[in-house]
């Protein structure tokens, strides 16, 4: 019995859902607009306020895209009507990020300056130069999009510097002792 796949889902006001007979579901809210194909094998009902799922048959793989489609069709809702968000610190001496038009530009500590496009449908806030906010209504692009980012610096654990998730724990590390 899939727990995450028999969860009813709450559709907020203001969100607008449609379903076509290829299992294409449309979802418009406040924020924008998010369409996405699901397997066959799933049934997506709504009914009134509520959006269900139920699968065709007891086979594992079907059993595992009840609770996926499930959580991707949570996860537009939320999108459309809230939207995500990401946060970045940034540490380091001389480390800043600065944003130019369509463009991310970070200083890490690097020779030459590294500058990230900003992919559509995601917006970039630069409220502080060592703090980046991602945010969009795709949860699946602003998680990438924050990675990508991170990557370019990801924190050692010895000082703390770099690119990390403002929620993160650095574990640290303890230097070299001195020697006798």
């Amino acid at each position: 019995m899939s727990r995450i796949g028999n969860r009813v889902l709450a559709i907020p006001a203001g969100v607008e859902i449609n379903i076509d007979e290829k299992n294409t579901v449309t979802i418009k809210g406040s924020k924008g607009t998010l369409i996405q194909t699901f397997s066959p094998l799933i049934s997506i009902g709504v009914e009134g306020t509520e959006l269900t799922t139920k699968r065709e048959n007891e086979l594992k793989h079907t059993k595992q895209l009840h609770g996926t489609t499930n959580s991707l069709l949570q996860g537009m809702l939320v999108g459309v009507h809230e939207g995500f968000k990401k946060i970045l610190d940034i540490n380091g001496v001389g480390y800043r990020a600065a944003l130019n038009g369509a463009k991310l530009n970070l200083s890490l500590g690097y020779s030459h300056p590294v500058e990230y496009d900003i992919p559509e449908g995601i917006t970039i806030e630069v409220p502080k130069v060592t703090q980046i906010i991602v945010t969009g209504i795709d949860k699946q692009k602003v998680g990438q999009v924050a990675a990508e980012i991170r990557a370019y610096r990801k924190p050692e654990p010895y000082k703390g510097k770099g690119i990390k998730y403002s929620d993160e724990i650095i574990i640290r590390k303890e230097g070299k002792a001195a020697g006798k």
